[in-house]
């Protein structure tokens, strides 16, 4: 037998799921739990009117003053399209998945978490929608969406956890 075989199969298998994706986002229908791209991640946010901005004006992930999305979860993304829909707010992205965030399960890094613009209208959504949580040390002040997702005053934004999975 040929030990050619395995590895023919691992590629056909790769192509085949890449396919299946593709075919899944065409389609309209997300798969939360995945990690995507930098390019399919601003499309969606262009298309909901999110925008999104960095101080090195970049988008190297690798690089702490630029603001990437590679590899961030289609869960986040759906999260903040919710989120700008539900409060009429308009969003400014700030922090996504570079380098330069604190460590940790449910990262920046690990596509878990999104740093926003502070403004009035993001403010008065979510002190009159969500849970205040309380002041958390070393953190800021914390509020809780019913649906678990955490909104975080840093001071000079608010850093957004979507860690439900949404599948």
């Amino acid at each position: 037998m040929s030990t050619t075989r395995p590895v023919v199969r691992r590629r056909l298998l790769t192509l085949l799921l890449a396919g299946v994706a593709a075919i899944v986002t065409a389609l309209g229908f997300s798969t939360p739990a995945f990690a995507i791209s930098h390019s399919s991640a601003t499309s969606q946010l262009r298309a909901a009117g999110i925008t999104w901005s960095s101080s090195g004006n970049c988008s190297d992930r690798n690089r702490s003053n630029c603001t990437s999305f590679e590899g961030i979860r289609q869960a986040t993304i759906d999260g903040i399209i919710t989120f700008k829909r539900a409060s009429g707010c308009a969003i400014n992205i700030t922090g996504g998945t570079e380098t330069g965030h604190a460590s940790g399960t449910y990262s920046h890094w690990n596509g878990y978490k999104v740093d926003i613009s502070k403004t009035t209208c993001v403010y008065n959504y979510i002190n009159r929608s969500y849970t205040y949580v309380g002041y958390i040390s070393g953190w800021g002040y914390q509020w809780r969406a019913p649906s678990g997702n955490l909104y975080t005053d840093e001071g000079n934004h608010w850093d957004i956890l979507y860690y439900t999975c949404g599948c």
